[in-house]
């Protein structure tokens, strides 16, 4: 074989691993968005009271915080044994496939099922952690650097779909018993992930690609560290802007039915804008993309506050999606990259973490009604702002440092 066809045999696999992970996210999340629908009724169905549900989501979020980092650590040790990482995730998912297909279940044996139904939901949300970063490992270990930020893009594009849809699942599912919608998704979701294995020993027996021998895995410096503090403020940034402030815009210009057409804007600028972007990824680097993709998104948001009109919104939304978008798959391929020492699963780890915890902010914000006074009003509308820009001005200055110590160390100074 010629290194031109090791080369494309090479790159042929990687897409087509880029391809299934990006079906993958969706079916997660779409799994995700289904228990999220169904969560009220399943609590009122065995007596748990509706100001509940919200604790029990912020909950599901502070395990993920933990439970993704775990999970990327964990595959992080397993991914070099091939095929080893696919039979750890199949049979977390197993596990998690059936508590979730329990769910509805044992919810409808009304209230002596309580227990039973908080400990399944505990079952599921710690065991579906695997589905996250240890899946994406395989792209740091297996695919050639070049390539990553487009299979960073392509994994993400499952993400950004399921967020188009989910509103439409919403209006759909909201009336429907929920047993149907809870096998149908657990069973694909774990068909799924069975063909993890076969991706796994597709992706080593392709010719390996050039890298660096992996080094032991060590602590974190203060780069990697900056980082993820960096993504746990854009990840705030976007969960006040898409999942609080959002809304109320909207609702400024357009009725309260018209917002499952409307609220997709966000999802159709995230998926479009990540491919584009992961070209500059691949030439300047995943920092420096986050942070002018903040810096667009902190002015994309505020045009969104100011619009005068709908029309104005709709683009406002549309260029915030392409900044959020591009920020999450350059964190993505940043985190793959600096995690190429062996650690790749414990960065990728950090940076779903770091969602969560984004995600538990907010709902903390929601459980606690910060929405609805109106003394906290101006720091909910100007908060996406603040963290957009300052973390992305922080990454720009990051990158323009590293640049520069490259520059000298090519230059010998």
């Amino acid at each position: 074989m010629t290194t031109t066809e090791a080369k494309s045999d090479t790159a042929t696999s990687a897409n087509s691993t880029g391809v299934y992970l990006a079906v993958l996210q969706l079916v997660f999340t779409l799994g995700w968005t289904t228990y999220v629908i169904y969560l009220p009724k399943l609590c009122a169905d065995v007596g748990i009271a509706p100001t509940a549900v919200i604790l029990i989501l912020m909950l599901d979020q502070a395990i993920f915080t933990v439970t993704d980092t775990a999970m990327g650590i964990a595959a992080d040790r397993i991914v070099p044994f091939v095929g080893k990482l696919g039979v750890f995730v199949g049979a977390l998912t197993a596990i998690s496939c059936a508590a979730f297909v329990a769910l509805p279940f044992v919810a409808g044996t009304g209230p002596g099922a309580q227990v039973w139904f908080i400990v399944l939901i505990l079952v599921w949300v710690v065991t579906s952690s695997a589905l996250r970063a240890p899946p994406l490992t395989l792209l740091g270990k297996y695919a050639a650097r070049p390539a990553i930020p487009f299979l960073s893009a392509l994994t993400m594009l499952g993400y950004g779909l399921a967020g188009a849809v989910s509103p439409y699942l919403g209006v759909v599912l909201r009336n429907h018993d929920p047993r149907l919608p809870f096998v149908i998704s657990g069973v694909v979701l774990l068909l799924t992930t069975l063909a993890l294995s076969k991706v796994e020993r597709d992706l080593a027996q392709a010719p390996p690609v050039a890298k660096q021998p992996a080094a032991p895995a060590k602590s974190l410096g203060p780069v990697p560290m900056f980082f993820i503090a960096s993504m746990v403020i854009l990840s705030l940034g976007y969960q006040l802007h898409f999942s609080i402030n959002s809304t109320p815009f909207f609702l400024r210009f357009a009725k309260p039915d018209e917002l499952p057409w409307l609220m997709p804007v966000f999802w159709i600028g995230f998926n479009i804008a990540m491919f584009p972007a992961s070209v500059v990824v691949k030439h300047r680097g995943g920092l420096i993309v986050m942070g002018a993709a903040g810096l667009l998104g902190a002015l994309a948001v505020l045009g969104a506050e100011m619009a005068g009109n709908l029309n104005m919104l709709i683009a406002a939304q549309f260029v915030a999606g392409a900044a959020w978008g591009c920020m999450l798959m350059a964190a993505v391929s940043a985190a793959l990259a600096i995690g190429e020492t062996g650690a790749e699963g414990k960065v990728v780890g950090l940076v779903f973490s770091a969602l969560a915890l984004a995600t538990f902010v907010r709902m903390a914000a929601v459980a606690g009604g910060l929405q609805k006074l109106p003394e906290y009003a101006p720091l909910l509308q100007w908060a996406p702002v603040a963290c957009w820009s300052v973390a992305g001005a922080g990454l720009l200055v990051i990158a323009a440092s590293r640049m520069q110590r490259g520059a000298a160390k090519e230059r010998g100074v």
